[in-house]
Parts: C-alpha cells; sequence; structure tokens
C-alpha cells in the first residue's frame, strides 16, 4: 500500500498492516499514534528509532511469531507468508547442523534463534548461528534485539510504498 492509503488508515487496520513486520505492541502502537508521515521514509525512520527503544519483553513477544531458522512458517497469515520468503532453503548435513544449532542456542539464550535471512545462504545462516554461540547472554540479548529490528524494517519497507510511480 502507499503511504498515504496507510495514513488514512482507521487505526486498528493500520495496526493490522504493521504487525506481520513486528508483532511488538509498543512499536506498532508508537507508529499508528505517529501518523501521518506523508512519506515512507518518514514512517521507516520512525519505525526505526520506535524499534530501538525495544525491551527484553517487546524482543520476546516480537520472537513469539517466528519459527525456528530451517523451518518453514505454516499458515497462511501474512506474517508466515514473509518468513517463507525470506528463508533460504537448507539441505542435507547443513540443515542438520542448523537445527542442532537451533537446539543449542535455546538451551543457552531460552529462545528462538533469530537472523535476518534474506540475502544469506543456509552456510551463512549457519556460519552466524554459530558465531553467536559464543555470545555472552546480554550480548547476544542486543544482537537479538538488532536482527528483529532489521527485520521489522525489511518487511515495513516491502509493505508500505512511497506512492509514486516507478
Amino acid at each position: 500500500m502507499d503511504i498515504a492509503t496507510f495514513d488514512a488508515l482507521p487505526a486498528s487496520d493500520a495496526a493490522a498492516a504493521l504487525r506481520p513486520c513486528a508483532d511488538v505492541d509498543r512499536w506498532v502502537d508508537a507508529l499508528v499514534a505517529g501518523r501521518p508521515y506523508g512519506s515512507r521514509d518518514a514512517l521507516l525512520g520512525a519505525a526505526d528509532a520506535a524499534a530501538r527503544t525495544w525491551t527484553a519483553d517487546d524482543v520476546d513477544a516480537g520472537l513469539a511469531h517466528h519459527p525456528r531458522i530451517g523451518e518453514q512458517a505454516t499458515g497462511d497469515s501474512t506474517e508466515a507468508r514473509l518468513s517463507r520468503g525470506e528463508q533460504p532453503p537448507a539441505a542435507g548435513d547443513t540443515a542438520a547442523a542448523i537445527a542442532r544449532g537451533n537446539a543449542e542456542y535455546e538451551r543457552r539464550f531460552g529462545r528462538v534463534f533469530l537472523v535476518r535471512a534474506v540475502g544469506r545462504t543456509a552456510e551463512d545462516i549457519l556460519a552466524n548461528l554459530t558465531e553467536r554461540l559464543g555470545n555472552d547472554p546480554a550480548e547476544e540479548a542486543a544482537v537479538a534485539a538488532d536482527q528483529l529490528r532489521q527485520i521489522a524494517l525489511l518487511r515495513l519497507a516491502g509493505v508500505v510504498t512511497d506512492g509514486r510511480a516507478a
């Protein structure tokens, strides 16, 4: 949808448009309340600023809707469709190593491993997962929050256009 349409939506519809990008109540509420933006860049800037204030609870809420890396999201929701389009396929030894890494990550950090997968190969993702297993919990919490922020902005950029003809 274009930014003018987003700016004019009823609040509940604007919130529904944002939730597949990041289902974080405070973030969605702030972006809906900040309308009108007038430009896609202004919305993306506000979204970035709001995401940089996420608390641990906000990140946990956002992560609750993400499938494990290497597992395909199920269902017909917009968020599931977005997720399926973001993850590269993994097979054989790489898929098995990602599954083991996911299990180790969840034991170590108590949350699902999240990485911005767009533009990365399964091997790149495995290397990132392996590297991040060496982080301390506080460092990893910051990395996970930043990855969720990056995913939210990438998805939002794909949902809202500036309204100009290409």
